[in-house]
């Protein structure tokens, strides 16, 4: 038995993702940059044994169905095809994110399963490779590989679409994200196929692909400089765009809800009221607001008034992906 775990944490994209060029290798049609969290995370074990006769795949102690499994399947076959393994695999996570609502759980559970598929294998790849390798389960997997900030270069070709780290000097642990939690339940249209529909549908789409580059460009400039402002209305106009194009596809769809709407409201209320802060938000119903951390308290209290304590979750920037040995030790560079 070859046997490997992986922690990776979730990550929240600042300049969004949304759309493939190339849906086989996970090419996306533009770059994006996020930010890697501390409080949502996955855990993955897997084991490759030549006893085995199928692929197994448990998710919080539940066995999951064939369709799910298959999915799987499809990024081992690629683990193994790199690493000259014909062994089928059980696979075991353990997922302290909401699954499929919007808060990016299949970035930290795929990154954790790259991770730990490299463990288990001996594939002994660079950060960069095992980027580009989580890259293939899901693309915002990639980005997960690494703490605090983070580019996806969108890259035209397996080799040269993966992601690094990019440094702010430790600004980024002056920063804080506030989840106003509207819905857990699973989304009715997922992101690969909201994705889909977009890029070949609708009319606002190229607009959106138009204006990301210089996106990036003010927040790389906004991270150099440290201006929270810069940044904050950088990544919200950048958000609104990425979900203007829903409404462009064909049949229009959205990811908001009444309750989406009320929570972006109340962040426009509050910063009248004199807190700086920003929401984001990704495929699914839920906002995301950044933060400096000494306007954390303040932006709390604010939002108490709308929300209830249970909706509303702190995280702070978190590391990149932690690999351990088949004895559970943590493994160093």
């Amino acid at each position: 038995m070859l046997l490997g775990k992986a922690r990776a944490y979730t990550n929240i994209a600042l300049i969004k993702y949304w759309g493939k060029k190339n849906e086989e290798l996970i090419l996306p049609m533009n770059s994006s940059l996020s930010l890697t969290l501390d409080t949502f995370y996955t855990e993955t074990t897997v084991s490759f044994d030549p006893t085995y006769q199928e692929d197994y795949f448990f998710l919080d102690g539940h066995q999951q169905n064939q369709q799910q499994t298959a999915k799987l399947t499809e990024f081992l076959d690629i683990v193994r095809q790199q690493a000259d393994c014909s062994f089928y695999a059980k696979v075991t996570s353990e997922n302290h994110v909401p699954t499929a609502a919007g808060l990016a759980s299949s970035a930290s559970g795929l990154a954790a399963l790259a991770g730990a598929c490299n463990v288990a294998l001996q594939l002994d790849l660079s950060d960069k490779d095992l980027s580009r390798l989580a890259r293939r389960g899901s693309g915002s997997a990639c980005r997960s590989i690494f703490g605090g900030f983070a580019q996806w270069h969108q890259g035209d070709s397996d080799e040269t679409s993966f992601a690094e780290a990019i440094s702010a000097a430790g600004w980024e642990n002056q920063l804080a994200m506030l989840f106003i939690l509207i819905s857990d339940n699973e989304k009715e249209i997922s992101s690969r196929d909201g994705m889909k529909r977009t890029v070949e549908t609708s009319v606002f789409y190229p607009g959106w692909l138009s204006s990301v580059e210089a996106d990036l460009t003010a927040v790389h400039k906004a991270i150099n400089t440290q201006d929270f402002i810069y940044l904050g209305e950088t990544i919200e106009a950048n958000a609104l765009r990425m979900h203007g194009t829903t409404l462009g596809a064909l049949p229009p769809f959205t990811y908001w809800s009444p309750d989406s709407l009320k929570a972006m409201a109340c962040v426009r209320k509050a910063r009248a009221h004199g807190i700086p802060c920003y929401f984001t938000m990704d495929a699914g119903p839920n906002v995301k607001v950044l933060v400096e951390k000494k306007n954390l308290g303040a932006l709390t209290a604010f939002l108490t008034d709308y929300f209830s304590k249970e909706q509303l979750i702190t995280a702070f920037a978190g590391p990149g992906i932690t690999l351990f040995d088949e004895k559970g030790m943590e493994i160093h560079d």
